[in-house]
């Protein structure tokens, strides 16, 4: 017997006691990375993230299609570009926010109580996910407050930023509502709903 129970859909912007997650995009290169930065972002917006930063460089089409779907399907979600890594990191850090570094390397979120220790700070976290071979400052206590491993073999950031938000949010972000959307997936067993016009 099917449970007719509907899920509680929930807003975590307006959730007291959880910290706003701004993801950091870093080493973006156009030509190359245009379709997993897209996914970094979107992934980043339907799992919780209040934003994203493409540090040090300008990509106009991702930015239009992420502030598209963000009209569409809901927000609030922004997406900037262009300002240096090291600048983001620094006022983050001046109005007392953490940096998570997410890296094959660091300690792992399973066998470790990093996620615990993140938590425990109440702070808000900027998450840094690389695009291709970040500087060894990265790891620094300068830069980065945890370095945090999904594992610790090669996988891919969109993939270390889906765990670490579903970890971090405990499968609630999965029942967010977004605010203002036009658009509006309906769960069923089968077949396609989606209501609203875009």
């Amino acid at each position: 017997m099917e449970s007719s129970r509907k899920p509680r859909h929930q807003n975590l912007s307006k959730v007291k006691n959880i910290p706003k997650i701004v993801v950091l995009r870093w080493g973006h290169r156009r030509e190359r990375d245009a379709r997993l930065t897209t996914h970094v972002a979107l992934t980043a917006r339907a799992l919780g993230a209040s934003g994203v930063v493409l540090s040090d460089i300008e990509d106009e089409k991702i930015k239009e299609t992420i502030d598209k779907i963000t009209k569409n399907w809901g927000g609030p979600f922004f997406f900037e570009m262009r300002t240096h890594w090291k600048n983001v990191v620094h006022e983050w850090k001046a109005k007392d926010g953490i940096v998570v570094h997410l890296t094959a390397y660091g300690e792992n979120i399973q066998s470790s109580n990093v996620l615990e220790r993140i938590k425990s700070s109440g702070k808000d976290i900027l998450v840094v996910v690389g695009s291709q071979k970040v500087p060894r400052k990265f790891f620094s206590e300068s830069v980065s407050d945890f370095n945090v491993a999904i594992g610790n073999q090669p996988h891919s950031e969109c993939a270390s930023l889906t765990i670490f938000l579903d970890r971090f949010f405990e499968g609630k972000e999965l029942t967010k509502s977004f605010e203002n959307a036009k658009v509006r997936i309906i769960a069923q067993k089968r077949g396609k709903k989606v209501v609203g016009n875009r």
